[in-house]
């Protein structure tokens, strides 16, 4: 069989007939099936691409033939910088090569087989796309959840752009590994904290993978404590500490600022200022990952100031020191000691007060520094003899009196920086005007279109900021020159919604229509890499809400179930990439065996959300398997139309039936690899059956029902097959098999017989047949009989069903 013609025939058969097109009146019935959606950085679909996207459509083709009506669409997150750094490097406009790659991946998605209805289709650089993006941006600055302040931000020297602290990988810019350092600069927020408590809480209702759902707490991060206020000595300042320790205050010996604090600045002794200012110069080299990790020695500078303990009155010093940020808390700590490992190190490094105010009370080890919260507190006036929690409670109550404290939630969850300092992303829809300030771009005037014909040689500055024709505007307030924000959005705002766009892309009225997108969505399958756990699946819930809030939407969530893909290793079984050497092109082998052996490969290799190291070897063995069923169809295909009853039918039933009822289990849950495992023992069965005595109708009814398991995994060749057996357009048109209870009730047992633990011979009785009937059928069996030749048999192990084990 020509592979590649009979693929190219049937996809032409099912765009014609429209055959995957979705049918909004039956949105009762609905499934919206979602992959996360590609980027065009490369010329053609790699590996990862078809693991992802082949293997989800396996999915979704299931719950199609079990009659949902599957919304399956695809797209392209076009935006970003791999297309901007390839314009940098080619002479190449980011606009031209991503629309080429974008038309050249759409071919080869077509050529997989896949189930996406192509009248949905969203290409986020496209204006009519990104003009909702700068609507949503409007909205969200018209709620307060956007908005524009000076602040420490991740710089990337190489990119030239500023990062959020997502983007930020062990302290390096997580596309091109160049280390990240601390500029203060004015940008562009969306007020994702705003939302904390409901992102966190909302977590627990979601079928996401559990690992997912903790990185997210913690990066959200929620802690209860209390916020304590320090007075500056010889000062009317004052600073405010984040603690969960309230009940060590007693035990505060100085405090530390972040160096890069605006206080830090005013507060400096005179003595102190060279020292502090070269500290603080070394510290904004330092990216947040590295400053906040434990195994990085503590340093700090002393700014020859003191606040003042409000607990007890007593003078602490004032210590600068890079493991306190100004972007967490309020950027300033209490520094205890005695109790904290961190401090611990500090003080013993400084020479500075270690004053222990908790002691152990249950036999723990009492050795400083005394961390644990079982304990009894001591050296603290009036709380002395109080436990750790009484004591956090009455410490802050007491402050409360004075109005120097009060009961704090804090979180690790930073708002989102969303501008970035580069060409090819959606401008952002804000104009700067002397008179007026900050003035949103009316909707009427939206989108704000992204000139063609920009210097994007990156020099620091935003590259829009160079082009005068599109600086230049009237202020749509008081009427004179202003200018526009020069800035683009980080390309993550495109994805934190495409999801709502699909369901009605061609809207040019709204972003989509909240009764439609109601009935739609959420969305009830989400599958893509876990690598996007605290970016975008936490923005895309942040965005969700906001507009719940809005009145846009009326659910929570923007994916009810998610899945996240493994990776396919290198054949040496390492991660895939060019330096290595060790990179599979899908081409070549799709191009030798076709599409669908291929993805039945990827089905059948792997464990879905494991992934593991290709092998050629493999496909090949899949090929065999493919190859072996087209000839099982052309056998049962010219069997006569007769139902007899037939020595195999109990085995046959049982291997149909259980192939359907562990098929449909195993597809469901994305475990394709033990789905197709059953298919192959199936095949084995209808195989054996046409070799001994067998059941024509019986055999042609498993033979349909294998063809139709095996369509969700190869597509074209099983519509081919269920043609040549004489069945009517299309096998997709067809009712998922449903397996029946009473045909995994085995009526004979296959038993098998050892000697001495060794394989002697095989025979099939009756189940529930009695042990002396199993012995005696065994002792009849002839390689059994010779291996017992002159032997004494000394004990005889009956396992009803299943072994005899004789003992000679």
């Amino acid at each position: 069989m020509d592979r590649k013609a009979m693929e190219t025939k049937w996809q032409k058969r099912w765009e014609e007939t429209g055959l995957y097109k979705f049918h909004p009146e039956n949105v009762d019935k609905k499934l919206y099936c979602l992959e996360m959606f590609s980027y065009p950085s490369g010329a053609k679909l790699h590996l990862g691409h078809w693991y992802n996207y082949g293997l989800t459509d396996s999915w979704a083709r299931l719950k199609r033939l079990q009659g949902y009506e599957v919304f399956h669409p695809m797209g392209f997150d076009a935006f970003g910088l791999p297309a901007e750094n390839y314009a940098i490097k080619t002479g190449i406009h980011p606009m031209d090569s991503t629309l080429q790659n974008i038309a050249t991946m759409e071919q080869q998605l077509r050529d997989m087989g896949a189930t996406f209805d192509w009248d949905y289709e969203v290409k986020t650089c496209m204006p009519d796309y990104y003009k909702w993006t700068q609507w949503l941006f409007l909205k969200l600055y018209e709620k307060g959840l956007a908005y524009r302040k000076a602040a420490p931000v991740n710089w990337c020297p190489s990119c030239n752009t500023v990062l959020a602290n997502e983007q930020v990988q062990e302290g390096c810019c997580e596309r091109c590994q160049t280390p990240v350092v601390r500029k203060n600069l004015t940008q562009w927020f969306f007020k994702i904290t705003e939302y904390a408590d409901e992102l966190l809480e909302g977590l627990d209702d979601l079928d996401w993978p559990e690992k997912t759902k903790s990185m997210q707490r913690n990066w959200i991060g929620r802690s209860t404590g209390g916020e304590v206020k320090f007075k500056i000595e010889g000062s009317d300042k004052d600073f405010t500490v984040f603690t969960t320790r309230a009940d060590t205050l007693h035990g505060c010996t100085y405090v530390v600022i972040a160096p890069e604090h605006p206080l830090v600045e005013e507060i400096t002794a005179p003595a102190q200022k060279e020292g502090v200012e070269a500290y603080r110069v070394a510290a904004a080299r330092a990216s947040e990952i590295d400053r906040l990790s434990t195994t990085r020695e503590k340093t700090g500078v002393f700014t020859g100031a003191y606040a003042i303990n409000p607990i007890n009155g007593e003078r602490v010093p004032i210590w600068a020191a890079d493991y306190v940020l100004a972007t967490y808390g309020t950027g300033c700590v209490m520094a205890v000691p005695a109790h904290d490992e961190r401090d611990y190190a500090f003080a013993k490094k400084y020479d500075l007060p270690i004053r222990r105010v908790v002691k152990a009370a249950g036999g723990e080890p009492d050795e400083l520094p005394f961390t644990s919260y079982d304990g009894i507190l001591v050296n603290s006036g009036e709380f002395d003899g109080m436990t750790v929690t009484e004591g956090k409670k009455a410490v802050i109550e007491k402050l409360m009196k004075t109005d120097e404290g009060g009961f704090k939630v804090n979180y690790r969850l930073r708002d989102w920086l969303v501008s970035r300092q580069r060409y090819w992303g959606a401008p952002i829809p804000m104009i700067h005007c002397e008179h007026c300030g900050e003035v949103m771009v009316p909707e009427k005037d939206l989108p704000v279109e992204l000139p063609y014909d920009v210097d994007f040689t990156p020099d620091g500055r935003s590259p829009l900021s160079k082009h005068e024709g599109f600086m230049n505007v009237t202020c749509p307030k008081c009427g004179r020159p202003a200018r526009r924000d020069p800035d683009t959005l980080d390309t993550f705002v495109c994805s934190s919604w495409y999801y709502l766009r699909y369901a009605d892309p061609k809207n040019d009225k709204q972003a989509w229509d909240p009764a439609w997108v109601n009935k739609l969505l959420p969305v009830d399958k989400y599958v893509g890499g876990a690598e996007h756990a605290c970016m975008h699946l936490l923005y895309a819930r942040f965005f969700t809400k906001a507009l719940r809030d809005m009145g846009y939407l009326s659910f929570d969530e923007p994916f009810k179930s998610l899945v996240h893909q493994g990776t396919i290793l290198g054949p040496d079984g390492n991660k895939m990439s060019k330096s290595k050497g060790n990179v599979v092109s899908p081409d070549e082998f799709i191009n030798q065996y076709g599409s669908d052996v291929f993805r039945t490969y990827l089905a059948f290799g792997f464990a879905y959300t494991e992934g593991g190291p290709w092998s050629p070897e493999g496909i090949k063995a899949v090929n065999r398997y493919i190859e072996r069923v087209e000839r099982l169809v052309e056998r049962v295909t010219a069997l006569p139309d007769e139902d007899r009853a037939a020595k195999s039918d109990g085995n046959v039933r049982y291997a149909q039936h259980y192939a359907i009822k562990n098929v449909t289990q195993d597809v469901d849950k994305f475990s394709f690899n033990t789905a197709v495992a059953r298919l192959m023992e199936l095949t084995n069965a209808l195989y054996k059956a046409l070799d001994d005595e067998y059941n024509p109708a019986l055999i042609k009814a498993a033979a349909r029902d294998l063809v139709i398991m095996l369509s969700v995994f190869a597509p074209h060749f099983s519509e081919e097959m269920w043609e040549k057996m004489g069945k009517p357009y299309s096998i997709f048109n067809q009712s998922w098999p449903a397996f029946d209870e009473k045909a995994l009730i085995r009526n004979e047992a296959e038993i098998v017989v050892q000697v001495n633990g060794k394989v002697r011979g095989k025979f099939t009785m009756p189940a529930g047949a009695p042990d002396e009937e199993i012995e005696a059928a065994a002792l009849k069996e002839e390689r059994v009989a010779r291996a017992l030749e002159g032997k004494t048999i000394r004990k005889i192990i009956v396992v009803k069903g299943k072994l005899v084990n004789i003992v000679v």
